[in-house]
């Protein structure tokens, strides 16, 4: 295996020191850079681009051709899980993803299982791909949905304001939803540890909705189901768990066994570091509205999270959520060079 050149990722999971705070941004592969709608334009389609390992290969690095990330996060999504276990996903242009087949019934869920790996190759190649490219210059970061939050999708049959169907059904059929969660979180795992097989770095859980659901239910059909795929990946693997709008939660989710704790930008950093920063270490949390401003105001508030992180070990800079495809690329830069300079010794 290739050295690490900058493993300061690695070190900042570890919370060990770090030269600088890593910084890396959630969906810093995409529609904000022009290059990435060229290539996806090439590409045909959005599926045609995550199925297909050099253009993969190529969208992931594309954000590090600009900026001086500390990582790499593999270019794929959320529902790559779902759609192999055969409920057909497409993205139509402007709308999102889409699922020809829902489950969202008694006989539906029990028809699911765990789907056959060989279905998500594309993934897997695509992975070792961008090590062998990537040649140790940062760690690569892999990732999966949550076991809930797939569940939202496999439910609605695509994205939804408030996931209303997939709330009822946690209040009038909560066995059915504990049994999709749980058929979840046995492919999130399997397909996690492929991941790692094929050489990621570490892997984050994207628990994007459930912080939808009340306390009681967060901890059964979301947190219960993440902490049961975190027992069973390899040890040597720091992890990273990110539940948007979780903050309430967030002494349970610090006992979930996560290297890491992702925090949107609703949550007291400073108040967390405090509380937990012995513990584990956090990422995050800068909202990425704010990268809308202009280069200046970008800096201040990237050195005000940093402020907030405070100089102990196991910080990792980030946005409290995916950039926004309006975003400049050259605040995006600013917000990268921001950071290193705040915190480099």
């Amino acid at each position: 295996m290739t050295p690490l050149r900058n493993d300061t990722l690695l070190r900042a999971l570890r919370r060990e020191p770090t030269p600088h705070v890593p910084v890396w941004l959630m969906r810093q592969a995409g529609r904000y850079l022009p290059e990435y709608a060229a290539l996806r334009a090439r590409a045909g389609s959005f599926m045609a681009l995550a199925t297909t390992p050099s253009l993969a290969t190529e969208a992931t690095l594309q954000p590090l051709e600009r900026f001086a990330l500390d990582a790499a996060i593999l270019f794929s999504d959320i529902l790559t899980v779902p759609d192999a276990m055969g409920l057909g996903l497409s993205f139509a242009e402007g709308e999102g993803p889409r699922f020809e087949r829902t489950t969202d019934d008694e006989r539906t869920i029990a028809a699911l299982a765990v789907p056959d790996l060989a279905r998500l190759r594309y993934v897997f190649d695509a992975v070792s791909q961008i090590k062998k490219t990537l040649a140790g210059r940062v760690p690569l970061i892999g990732f999966a949905g949550s076991p809930f939050t797939l569940a939202c999708y496999m439910i609605e049959g695509g994205g939804s304001a408030d996931f209303a169907k997939v709330r009822k059904m946690a209040y009038a059929r909560p066995d059915l939803l504990d049994r999709l969660v749980a058929i979840n979180a046995d492919a999130v795992a399997a397909y996690l540890r492929e991941q790692v097989t094929a050489g990621v770095d570490a892997v984050m859980l994207f628990d994007t909705w459930g912080g939808l659901l009340p306390a009681a239910d967060y901890r059964r059909f979301s947190l219960g189901p993440m902490r049961t795929v975190l027992d069973r990946l390899p040890q040597q693997v720091p992890t990273i768990l990110f539940t948007k709008n979780g903050g309430n939660a967030l002494p349970s989710i610090v006992e979930s066994g996560a290297s890491c704790v992702g925090l949107d930008w609703t949550v007291d950093l400073r108040a967390a570091r405090r509380a937990f920063g012995d513990r584990v270490a956090f990422q995050g949390n800068l909202d990425p509205i704010a990268l809308l401003t202009d280069p200046a105001t970008v800096e201040r508030a990237a050195r005000a999270v940093v402020r907030d992180a405070g100089p102990e070990p196991g910080f990792i800079f980030n946005l409290g959520h995916g950039i926004v495809p309006a975003t400049p690329p050259a605040h995006v830069a600013a917000l990268v060079d921001a950071v290193h300079a705040a915190t480099s010794t």
